[in-house]
Formats: C-alpha cells, sequence, structure tokens
C-alpha cells in the first residue's frame, strides 16, 4: 500500500485499508467485488465488500471525488434521497509508482436498482410513466433545497420499491451545484430539458435493443417528467395558509396530488401566527400498494380507490395529532375506532344494505368535502352525517345483493342527537365511545 495513500471520512472504517487500492479498479479480483446490476456512467464503478456491506466506487479525478463527497454529505443533511457518502480515497500508486485516480466510495443503497434493472425483459408503459413520476418526484424535492443537478437522468439515479412505493435516489452528483439562496426559474427549467432529452435517449436505446414494448412512445414518455414535475411543484411549493376553520383545504390540496397520479408520503400540519400551513411530501405507488396498507394497519379489506380515499383520511388524522413519535399501527386502530366505525354504525337499520361500510364512508368524506367547499368552513361530521343520510344515502337503490351479508361491525345502530351519538344497545362497551370533538 502506497505510503501517499489518503482518506477523507467521517470515521475511517478499517476495512478500507485492506482494499486493493494499489490496484485500478478494472483488475480488482473476483473475491473483492461484489456483481451486482448497476447503471451507465461516464466513469468506472464497481461494488466491493466492506466489513459486511457492499459499498460502490468510483475512480475520477481528486478534486471531482471531494466535491462530490462535500455534495452528498450537504444533500444528507438536508434530508434528500440520495446515496450515503462513505470515503475518498486519494494518493493512490500501483506497484511500479504510477499513480491512479481518486476513488469516491459510497454506501450500496440496499434493495435499489438502476432503471434497466427494473424489468426483466421488455419494459412496458405502465413501468416507464411510473419511473419517470418518481424521478419527477426527486427533482422537486431537489429543486426545493436548491439543488441544481446539471446531469438529470435515469441513468443516474437509483429505484427502490418499498411496500408497493416506487422512490428515486440521486446516485451521481458530481455536477450538482448547492444554491442556499434557491434556484431560478432557468436553473429549473434547465435541469428539466436536459431530463427530458436524456430519457428520451434512454428509452429510444431500451427500443433499440429490442427492450422495449411494442408500441410506447420514447417521446411521450419523456414529455412526462415536464408535466408531471410543473404540476408537482406547483402543488408542492404554493404557499397557502388558511384558519383552523377552512381544513377542509387539506383534503383538496391532497385530492389535487391524487389527480395528477401521487400519493401522501409524508404531510405535516403546521400552526402560525397567521393560519394553518401545510406540508406535503409525494410518492409515486404501485398497483395495489392502498389494498395491502389498507388491509396491514386496519384489517380492512376493500377496493383500492375505496383504500386510497380512507388512507388519506387517516393521514389526515395523524397529521392533526402532530404526533409523530406515535406508532402508526396504533394511530390507524385509534382512527378505525374513533372514526370510521362511528361512521359507519351511524347509519339507519333500514339503510344499511345500501351500500358496503367502505364505501359509505367514502362517500360521507366526499360529502363533507363538498359541504365545506360550498360554504367555505369545516363542517362537523355530525352535520355531514344528517345531510348525508337524509340528502343521499335515503335515495339510492338497495345494492345489498352484490353487498353480502351485513358485517358484526354494523350491528350496533347510533343515532344522532345535537351532535353527540347515544347508542341502542344495554351494553357498555369503552371502545364504542366517542367524543365527536375529535372528529369535527
Amino acid at each position: 500500500m502506497s505510503e501517499a495513500l489518503k482518506f477523507t471520512a467521517r470515521s475511517v472504517d478499517p476495512g478500507l485499508l485492506t482494499l486493493p487500492w494499489s490496484t485500478p479498479l478494472a483488475e480488482w479480483p473476483s473475491s473483492t467485488i461484489v456483481y451486482l446490476p448497476k447503471g451507465i456512467s461516464r466513469h468506472l464503478v464497481r461494488f466491493a465488500n466492506l466489513s459486511g456491506r457492499v459499498v460502490a466506487i468510483k475512480e475520477t479525478t481528486e478534486a471531482m471525488a471531494r466535491r462530490e463527497y462535500d455534495m452528498l454529505g450537504n444533500l444528507a443533511r438536508l434530508d434528500s434521497p440520495c446515496v450515503e457518502r462513505v470515503a475518498v480515497v486519494a494518493g493512490r500508486e500501483d506497484a511500479s509508482g504510477e499513480p491512479l485516480p481518486a476513488a469516491l466510495v459510497t454506501a450500496h443503497l440496499r434493495f435499489s436498482l438502476p432503471y434497466r434493472a427494473l424489468f426483466t425483459h421488455v419494459l412496458r408503459p405502465d413501468t416507464a410513466t411510473r419511473l419517470v413520476d418518481a424521478l419527477a418526484v426527486l427533482l422537486v424535492r431537489l429543486h426545493n433545497v436548491g439543488f441544481f443537478w446539471g446531469d438529470v437522468s435515469l441513468s443516474n439515479t437509483l429505484f427502490r420499491r418499498s411496500a408497493g412505493a416506487f422512490a428515486a435516489y440521486l446516485v451521481d452528483a458530481e455536477t450538482g451545484e448547492l444554491h442556499e439562496s434557491g434556484l431560478t426559474r432557468g436553473q429549473r427549467e434547465h435541469d428539466l430539458d436536459v431530463a427530458r432529452t436524456n430519457i428520451a435517449g434512454e428509452i429510444m436505446d431500451l427500443e433499440a435493443g429490442g427492450r422495449l414494448e411494442g408500441g410506447v412512445d420514447a417521446l411521450a414518455i419523456a414529455d412526462g417528467i415536464v408535466s408531471s414535475y410543473r404540476s408537482l411543484w406547483g402543488a408542492l411549493t404554493d404557499q397557502e395558509t388558511f384558519s383552523p376553520s377552512e381544513s377542509w383545504r387539506i383534503t383538496e390540496r391532497v385530492r389535487r396530488l391524487n389527480e395528477m397520479g401521487f400519493d401522501i408520503g409524508e404531510m405535516s400540519i403546521e400552526a402560525a401566527m397567521d393560519g394553518t400551513r401545510v406540508s406535503i411530501q409525494p410518492k409515486v405507488v404501485d398497483a395495489g400498494h392502498h389494498q395491502r396498507r389498507m388491509l396491514r394497519l386496519t384489517g380492512l379489506d376493500v377496493e383500492e380507490n375505496q383504500a386510497r380515499r380512507l388512507l388519506n383520511d387517516l393521514d389526515e388524522y395523524r397529521a392533526r395529532r402532530a404526533k409523530d413519535d406515535e406508532d402508526e399501527e396504533m394511530v390507524a386502530h385509534e382512527w378505525l375506532t374513533r372514526v370510521f366505525e362511528p361512521v359507519v354504525r351511524s347509519i339507519p337499520w333500514d339503510l344499511r344494505s345500501k351500500l358496503e361500510p367502505a364505501e359509505v364512508f367514502h362517500q360521507v368524506l366526499e360529502h363533507r368535502w363538498y359541504m365545506s367547499q360550498a360554504t367555505e368552513r369545516s363542517v362537523p361530521l355530525a352535520e355531514v352525517l344528517t345531510s348525508y343520510i337524509d340528502g343521499v344515502l335515503r335515495h339510492r337503490r338497495d345494492e345489498a345483493i352484490v353487498m353480502g351479508p351485513l358485517t358484526e361491525a354494523m350491528t350496533l345502530p347510533i343515532r344522532i342527537h345535537d351532535g353527540s351519538l347515544d347508542e341502542q344497545d344495554d351494553e357498555d362497551d369503552e371502545s364504542d365511545s366517542v367524543d365527536w370533538r375529535d372528529l369535527v
């Protein structure tokens, strides 16, 4: 090992000292190399074992390696989706004393894949669209913290599946710039134009290799990042402040994201002197994600669109509680017993064969949103239920024939009296006791 070898790292892993730095990366032995799918890169990149984990090693100039190392550290502090930096190795020499390129070492992002490895034989249009949407989410998040990428592409991105969600992570930051004062519109548009050009070329390359499903329009897929980005940028960055009595605007904002094909990744609600501010982090999800998450959290087996709407309400309920450290399953159980089940049980016995419970709840939420939008105030749920039952549900046809037998959860009829619920059951059940002030 060269005596001039220099390591830059927050803490030097002893395993770094054992790697064959005096050998060009292209000639590293197979005993050191880990064979994982990797994307296209202008530099040589190899994966290696390091103290029980996998790292990516890229040969480049010392100046570029140090610059990218610092940039990845800054992005991590800003909570931006990117690979984790490990070290910069400089001062490398081969056995004859000839200098070798410096190396940037980053941690391999577990369960992530380059876009070419996300499909087995051919790329289907819906998969391509979801990948582009995920890249649009990443670009918006990076731009929002003042990061100018300079080389946006599918190849410079890693994609990860997590509970049905598609998430994109920046893997190459060597051309990036961080502007504390934020980006200009021109800088954002430049990144967007580069993204469109690179994506079109990458999709066409797949087409030329016979790895694109017939009838797929590469340019249309590339154009998709422009429309997704612009819609998402406006939905996320437009400043919107409202009074506590206008909380229905949260639902309105979530609906706009849903209509664009995005779902809630995170949502926070901040009380300010001039009103309430909402911050929403989007994500791209795979088919069936909502059904699976709803079943896991609540045990409710519902249709996909019903699950999406119910989960939005659950996420809003959790955000209003402002307790980020609470377990998601515990909050879901509380929402189920304090919000969902009381609404379902409040439906009069003679109307319960009209719709299945999940559809009833979904329609109540929709009715509440329309009432709130019309009156420009947050309408209490008790008032919404009365209006929905008398004005909508009574006039629907009976769908019991497709609904099947009533569930046991619907056997406790409850009446609404002056904004409270009164059960028509002699047994006391603490779980059925609901304070409607939690639901307004």
